[in-house]
């Protein structure tokens, strides 16, 4: 780990239980400690302007809500000047969604509700951080969209959504599908999101079943494609 680049990874939580989930125990491993902001709550200043690590966390509401979640403003602002500034960022889900926007894309409510797990697409681009997710399902739980920014680079699609995953330069990278959740953390989803699944009549046990079956090889994906993102920062 280079000596100069911050030790502390930041993160910005719009729903408690999603966290930084599998990629905590890589973070600790590297070196580095861990500290969230919880978006609503916390002031967001001191995460959008820090020269290390930002990851800005999913959660349920959507980027357009902002007369509704007044708070939502700040962040897009705060947000716009940092990736300004080119400093490492990594959004997921809601937090995909968010760098969209603040780099001039429209978000807006999709066809249908994607969530469950499935396998990408990974486009061709040169050195995709992506590509070791080739042939492995990952865990898409989203009803907002988002169109492509004009300077960033498609790394991945699914059968519903062209958009999944993409790329400005090394430091910034959006992420609309769950590349963190951790296999053993995937029940309080299921009971904090219950009524969204029921209202879109997803299969509950099936959902469980497949994170049985999938999340301990998404896992160790996550850890290849996190170490690979944060080597190429520092670098």
């Amino acid at each position: 780990m280079d000596s100069n680049f911050p030790k502390t990874i930041y993160a910005i939580q719009h729903l408690a239980f999603e966290d930084l989930g599998s990629f905590e125990d890589v973070f600790y491993d590297l070196g580095y400690r861990v500290r969230y902001f919880e978006a609503g709550v916390d002031d967001l200043s001191k995460a959008l302007s820090y020269e290390g690590l930002t990851i800005i966390l999913g959660g349920p509401i959507g980027v357009y809500e902002t007369a509704d979640y007044p708070f939502l403003k700040d962040e897009i602002k705060l947000l716009k000047q940092r990736l300004a500034k080119n400093l490492p960022t990594i959004g997921i889900c809601l937090g995909a969604q968010l760098i969209a926007h603040a780099l001039g894309a429209k978000v807006y409510a999709g066809h249908q509700k994607e969530i469950g797990w499935s396998t990408l697409d990974i486009r061709y681009a040169k050195n995709n951080i992506l590509a070791p997710l080739a042939e492995t399902p990952v865990l898409h739980w989203h009803g907002d969209t988002f169109d492509l920014p004009d300077e960033a680079v498609l790394l991945a699609s699914s059968k519903i959504y062209s958009n999944q995953a993409f790329q400005v330069g090394k430091n910034i990278l959006a992420l609309q599908f769950h590349l963190e959740v951790a296999s053993d953390s995937l029940e309080k989803w299921l009971i904090g999101h219950t009524c969204e699944l029921r209202k879109a009549n997803i299969d509950i046990s099936a959902l469980r079943a497949d994170n049985a079956k999938y999340a301990m090889q998404l896992e160790s994906a996550a850890e290849v494609i996190i170490k690979d993102f944060l080597k190429n920062t520092i670098a």
